[in-house]
């Protein structure tokens, strides 16, 4: 297998709508602290899916990573988005009514901005 194949199967394991999906179930399209709570018996599953999206995509994101020019502004933020990632796969929700909801979100947003990362990483960097 060449390396454009390769490149094309890792590529098609991310399945990009399926975890934009979930972001959007997190975030609702207001997008942060005006969404509407999510159902207490779904906030597990939720959490759990889009942890399992962070453990799938932070890998992808750091190949294309190593794809940036070393000095560049563009490899210092993906490399920033993917620590802030790392953080908070190893969190654990806050006690409290809004616990969970929050963790979702939190999760939720740092796999948007993983997917921004994954999806422009073919796109040259502005330095």
């Amino acid at each position: 297998m060449n390396a454009t194949a390769k490149q094309a199967a890792s590529t098609e394991q991310v399945d990009t709508a399926t975890m934009r999906q979930n972001v959007f179930l997190a975030l609702e399209p207001g997008g942060e602290t005006d969404a509407p709570p999510l159902a207490p018996e779904k906030r597990g599953s939720l959490i759990f899916m889009l942890r399992d999206h962070l453990v799938q995509l932070i890998p992808e994101v750091e190949k294309k990573l190593g794809q940036l020019p070393r000095e560049s502004s563009g490899r210092y933020c993906v490399s920033a988005c993917v620590g802030e990632a790392r953080g908070k796969l190893q969190a654990c929700p806050a006690r409290g009514p809004d616990g969970e909801v929050e963790y979702a979100r939190r999760l939720a947003r740092v796999l948007r901005a993983l997917l921004d990362h994954f999806e422009d990483a073919g796109t040259p960097s502005s330095q």
